[in-house]
């Protein structure tokens, strides 16, 4: 019949469209899962390896402790003589993995808990004091920021730049650069400004020590800061040593002296030995710098330690005018200021003391909720600074 075969066509079509989207759909079904298992297998594997790296963990932790000593001597045998920190001297076996032309005498190395045997090399050790003195960021510093100071500023190149940055000129011409400069003069001269300018033109390794910092309690330990601090300089090379308050430690030696003097004494000699010892400093600069030249050891003084002296002196007139304009150029002042005056009633005054009248103008100007700053801030930061009327013959209505 007609109609009957109709209902089996339509049947048909509609089983034939259930199975292709059932399909479909198991397609999908099969590609989730299959998704789902590269997802589970990436994590089993990530966890096997961190359980393998707890696993690895566990057995560092579950190893005896490793003990530090020192080699005293290499024996022809492949054994060594080795000096631990527990006291006595051994003479033990050498791991095979480390090769034996790397050991020497005086390495630090470390030794197996119950054999003693050298199963590690171990860096040189440094004291953490050492480390604090490098200065790793160049300070913010340069020579347009020194006010004056031409002559002292070209020596000074002269003397630590061009070695560190030109050292085939001075082969050329055949002479040795110089081993250090010595920076004498009144507090607030700028030597210590200098040297931060040198350490930031230079891309050499600047190490900053304070005199004071050499000065130890115990014997030998500021001898040893010494040589350890030339021998990070020499690892670090180029490098610029700067020695500031150079006579807390470099002060002239006596007949009579207490065992604190004794002890300064020797951290002189050490320094002293490390100015012009027998091994070569190479790309190694010295700075020193002091405001009492006049207490100084003669044998520092001596060419081949410091080579140069630098003198600083007050800054005269042209300096000062140089010093204000650097400080006041990046104020807010009025166009009416006369810089002048400003120069005249500073005689005699530092670069250190024109930083903080500047400094002290400012802060009238901002007492008074100013944003500029005028002449009588300038006039009332000069009395309060020198502690005295401005000198010089200068008119009563010249602030005005």
């Amino acid at each position: 019949m007609p109609g009957t075969t109709d209902a089996k066509k339509e049947g048909e079509v509609e089983d034939a469209s259930y199975t292709q989207s059932y399909t479909r759909h198991l397609e999908r079904r099969l590609r989730a899962l299959e998704t789902e298992k590269q997802i589970l297998h990436a994590e089993r594997s990530r966890l096997e390896k961190e359980t393998q790296t707890l696993r690895t963990e566990l057995e560092k932790l579950r190893h005896s402790p490793l003990i530090t000593g020192t080699i005293v001597e290499l024996l022809e045998d492949g054994r060594a003589i080795v000096k631990s920190s527990t006291g006595p001297n051994f003479v033990v076996h050498v791991a095979s993995s480390i090769p034996k032309e790397k050991l020497q005498p005086g390495m630090r190395v470390a030794l197996n808990q119950r054999s003693f045997a050298i199963t590690q090399d171990l860096p040189t050790s440094k004291d953490p004091m050492i480390r604090a003195m490098e200065i790793e960021e160049a300070p913010d510093v340069s020579y347009t920021d020194i006010g004056g100071l031409r002559d002292q500023l070209r020596e000074i190149r002269e003397t630590v730049e061009l070695p560190l940055l030109k050292p085939d000129l001075f082969e050329k011409v055949g002479i040795e650069p110089p081993r250090g400069v010595l920076l004498t003069g009144p507090p607030g001269t700028g030597k210590t400004l200098c040297a931060r300018a040198v350490a930031h033109e230079t891309n050499a390794t600047f190490i900053r020590v304070i005199g004071s910092e050499l000065v130890q309690k115990f014997i030998g330990e500021g001898a040893r800061l010494v040589r350890e601090i030339f021998l990070m300089a020499k690892e670090k090379a180029p490098a610029i040593i700067f020695v500031d308050e150079l006579d807390a430690v470099g002060s002239q030696r006596l007949d009579i002296a207490t065992s604190g003097d004794r002890e300064v004494q020797r951290t002189l000699m050490q320094l002293l030995s490390e100015l012009d010892g027998f091994e070569k400093r190479g790309q190694v600069a010295v700075i020193g710098a002091t405001n009492r030249p006049d207490i100084l050891d003669p044998a520092l003084l001596r060419p081949g330690r410091f080579d140069r002296l630098i003198d600083f002196p007050l800054p005269d007139e042209h300096s000062r005018r140089e010093i204000f304009k650097i400080h006041i150029r990046g104020m807010n002042i009025t166009e009416e200021l006369n810089l002048d005056r400003l120069v005249i009633t500073t005689e005699g005054r530092t670069g250190a003391d024109i930083k903080a009248i500047c400094t002290e103008a400012g802060m009238f100007a901002i007492r008074e909720e100013r944003t500029c700053v005028i002449q009588e801030d300038f006039h009332q930061a000069i009395e309060k600074v020198q502690g005295q009327k401005p000198k010089g013959k200068a008119p009563a209505d010249m602030f005005c």
